[in-house]
């Protein structure tokens, strides 16, 4: 079965593991910008990076068949900065034209402070200004819950976001339904040790419904499995789920989301 894995980052991954994706049957993703480990120091680390995104691994994704596409930001591991993420947010547009560039993100809150508050709403303000969509990253286990519920208040509190053209990743069981219910899409990361298992995914697809419902690798620095989305295939096999069903998850559902981008001309494998 054909995937397209909606957020991973292969800045943290080998050529190989390209190779191994393309013959898993991914044919498609997403490369949120992300932590590089370490804090940066300055505006022109960020514009390296955003054209490592940009061009260098589209061209190493395309050497296996996979298209490769890409949103920008400065994370909220980095947010306590303002003033340094002040002056990546500033020169972000000078990228959002690239072929590959699908929007802000991901962006969202790590320790739920007022600095990260700030710097996400200014990244909101960034993308309503240039009409892009928006990828969340939401905190992980103990600030998970509070985190999730202060973004989903931001967002809500202006009506110039459209729910439709969120993507709200990493949700878990106690934060999935709340993303749904308010009108966006929900991402479910797949991780070995933290985040969802493949069968806590299938457990979430069965108790919400599988519309505007995605799952991920992330495919991180730290430990993480670049083909967990095959896995969550084949434990919603083995549960007895159509393959209409899965293949809503892992390829339709991803397309529909990122098909509202100008940017986004993915062509459907023969």
């Amino acid at each position: 079965m054909y995937y397209f894995d909606p957020h991973i980052h292969m800045v943290s991954r080998t050529t190989d593991d390209y190779e191994t994706l393309a013959k898993m049957g991914c044919v498609g993703m997403s490369e949120p910008a992300f932590w590089a480990g370490f804090d940066r120091g300055s505006v022109d680390s960020f514009r390296d990076y955003f054209r490592q995104l940009t061009d260098f691994e589209p061209k190493r994704a395309a050497q296996y068949g996979i298209q490769h596409y890409t949103w920008l930001c400065i994370n909220a591991k980095e947010a306590e900065n303002v003033e340094l993420s002040r002056e990546v947010i500033k020169m972000i547009p000078e990228f959002l034209d690239k072929p590959n560039v699908l929007g802000i993100g991901e962006i969202g809150l790590n320790k739920n402070t007022k600095n990260e508050s700030t710097i996400f709403l200014e990244h909101m303000e960034l993308a309503i200004e240039y009409n892009q969509q928006i990828l969340i990253h939401t905190p992980h286990l103990a600030d998970k819950y509070q985190g999730t519920r202060m973004i989903l208040d931001m967002l809500t509190a202006d009506s110039r976001v459209d729910p439709s053209r969120v993507l709200v990743d990493h949700v878990e069981e106690h934060t999935a339904k709340e993303v749904l219910e308010r009108g966006f899409w929900a991402g479910m990361t797949l991780y070995p040790v933290t985040k969802c298992t493949p069968q806590r995914a299938a457990d979430i697809i069965e108790l919400c419904g599988a519309e505007r419902l995605l799952v991920n690798s992330a495919g991180d620095w730290g430990p993480s499995k670049p083909t967990a989305v095959p896995d969550l295939i084949l434990e919603m096999r083995r549960r007895g789920h159509s393959e209409a069903l899965i293949r809503q998850v892992v390829y339709d559902n991803p397309i529909a989301f990122f098909s509202q981008s100008q940017n986004f001309t993915f062509t459907h494998p023969e």
